[in-house]
């Protein structure tokens, strides 16, 4: 994984994580490659103790407020799983245009894959007060709201908005009140 200039300190506190696909193309708004990140999400939460206070997915991007023991290895982890059933994908359905993309992006040197699917890093930002919490909380919640995309939080589906009202979405979370 790539450095970033957000470091991880302390594993006791969540960090606001934010990871875009390169170039900012589309991916996440087909649904199969959606669903690849959060079954990738779902099995970090059952295998590797990751605890996901808040999500959202947007369609070049995602958020999550989450803590973990290594959370730097985690999103390395998620990052190359979801990389690979992505290509996986975009190969079955013959999507050149977003393999030549991929391809396109690839770093030099980088031998392990012939496509580079996400930006380098995930820009850990530690959050350290209850107050800064629920900001951010808000902040990932309102990101399909400010895009225009819907009226209400809970009313996109990739998001752990609806989680904060009573209801359950597509992620377990540890929802914080």
């Amino acid at each position: 994984m790539g450095r970033s200039r957000y470091k991880q300190y302390e594993t006791c506190y969540p960090y606001l994580i934010t990871s875009s696909i390169v170039h900012g193309l589309p991916l996440f708004a087909k649904p199969e490659i959606a669903s690849y990140l959060i079954d990738t999400i779902m099995y970090l939460q059952s295998e590797s103790d990751l605890k996901v206070q808040a999500w959202c997915i947007m369609e070049n991007h995602f958020h999550m407020i989450a803590v973990h023991e290594n959370l730097g290895k985690c999103m390395q982890s998620l990052k190359s799983y979801t990389a690979k059933r992505t290509v996986e994908y975009l190969k079955l359905k013959n999507n050149q245009l977003y393999l030549k993309q991929l391809a396109f992006s690839r770093k030099r040197g980088k031998k392990e894959s012939a496509y580079q699917v996400w930006e380098e890093g995930f820009h850990p930002k530690q959050i350290f007060s209850d107050e800064m919490l629920h900001q951010k909380i808000n902040y990932v919640h309102f990101n399909p709201v400010k895009r225009g995309y819907v009226d209400k939080p809970e009313h996109w589906r990739y998001s752990s908005a609806r989680d904060y009202l009573g209801d359950s979405g597509l992620l377990p979370i540890h929802r914080i009140d």
